[in-house]
């Protein structure tokens, strides 16, 4: 099998090839990248022709997605959605016979009781946040595209939050901002965690995402793919990590926060996925177990575990996506590089 995957070079994107380059039935990984690393292609899903590129692959894996700048939805709404469509379209041109595209548990509508929902659960997102609205809107474009494309087979991966030791400074740096200091997440070093009522997430680590993504490249398969780990990760679970106590606190009040902190430009990270997060519904993942033989090799403690401890240690890899940003403090601390 020849793959193309979009967006190679990333927290995702990095397990993907790594799974698919181990995989007896793949003879050929090509990897593109937006920014020009070592072993990948540089090309840009908002503006390159991607036809030849994908011409003659067996399947595209597209991961490709812009979480920054949040503070200027057109231009991720350009990279996101538009450049997804691009690859759609690029796929079905190029006659590849699969298309295997990375959505969210984010796509999916609200729901406040922990229900687990599964992949026919609406996908609307929550209307706030950037994030939602464009993973919600792609998934409403793959709806048109199958029913044009009835004979190419289109799988889309939900997985939840994704983590792991190499991706932990660009996660800290695209959602908690420079100001986090990450040597503090320690056991014993934080003696609260607040306890927001209805705060629940579900976490997966790259490389069991990598293995479902895998599977669905080598399989028969179509539809989507609920992905995540156990237990549901809540704030007693956090708290249970770090050594420390829970302390009641409203969502109002953090929101209040978040929004404080926004408008401070101290966080990159919006109100309004606060607001998503707080919505998100909990998934069922019995249909990767049970169609793709898929089963989790880290559980949530372990994935959080690898994730803090990357934190503390600045972890980070040498592509330009993961690896640590040591300009950025300086840049925010001084107006350097910052838009009117």
């Amino acid at each position: 099998m020849r793959i193309v995957v979009t967006g190679a070079t990333g927290n995702i994107g990095s397990g993907v090839v790594a799974a698919l380059n181990a995989d007896p039935q793949v003879e050929t990984v090509v990897g593109l990248a937006r920014r020009p690393a070592e072993g990948v292609v540089t090309a840009d899903v908002e503006r390159d022709d991607l036809v030849p590129l994908f011409r003659g692959a067996d399947a595209v894996v597209h991961l490709a997605w812009l979480f920054q700048p949040t503070r200027r939805p057109e231009r991720t709404w350009r990279a996101n959605v538009l450049g997804s469509l691009r690859v759609f379209d690029a796929v079905a041109a190029a006659g590849v016979s699969k298309l295997v595209y990375a959505s969210s548990i984010g796509a999916y509508s609200p729901r406040e009781d922990d229900e687990p929902v599964t992949e026919d659960w609406p996908t609307h997102g929550w209307p706030g946040a950037a994030y939602t609205r464009e993973k919600s809107y792609v998934e409403r474009y793959l709806d048109a595209f199958e029913q044009r494309h009835p004979k190419l087979a289109v799988v889309r991966m939900r997985p939840g939050f994704v983590f792991q030791r190499a991706a932990a400074t660009e996660q800290r740096r695209l959602f908690g901002g420079p100001f986090i200091p990450g040597s503090l997440v320690r056991p014993g070093l934080i003696p609260v965690v607040p306890d927001v009522p209805g705060l629940r997430v579900q976490v997966v680590h790259t490389d069991d995402l990598a293995d479902a993504v895998r599977r669905a490249v080598t399989r028969p398969v179509r539809g989507a793919f609920n992905v995540a780990t156990g237990p549901v990760v809540d704030p007693r679970f956090v708290a249970d990590l770090l050594g420390a106590r829970t302390v009641p606190v409203p969502a109002a009040a953090v929101r209040a926060a978040v929004s404080a902190a926004w408008r401070l430009r101290a966080v990159p990270a919006t109100p309004g996925l606060f607001d998503a997060v707080l919505r998100l519904p909990v998934m069922d993942t019995s249909r990767a177990e049970s169609e793709l033989g898929w089963r989790p090799r880290h559980d949530a403690a372990f994935t959080l575990k690898e994730f803090l401890a990357g934190l503390r240690e600045g972890a980070g890899a040498d592509t330009a996506p993961l690896a640590p940003d040591r300009h950025r403090l300086h840049e925010i601390a001084t107006g350097v590089g910052r838009r009117p």
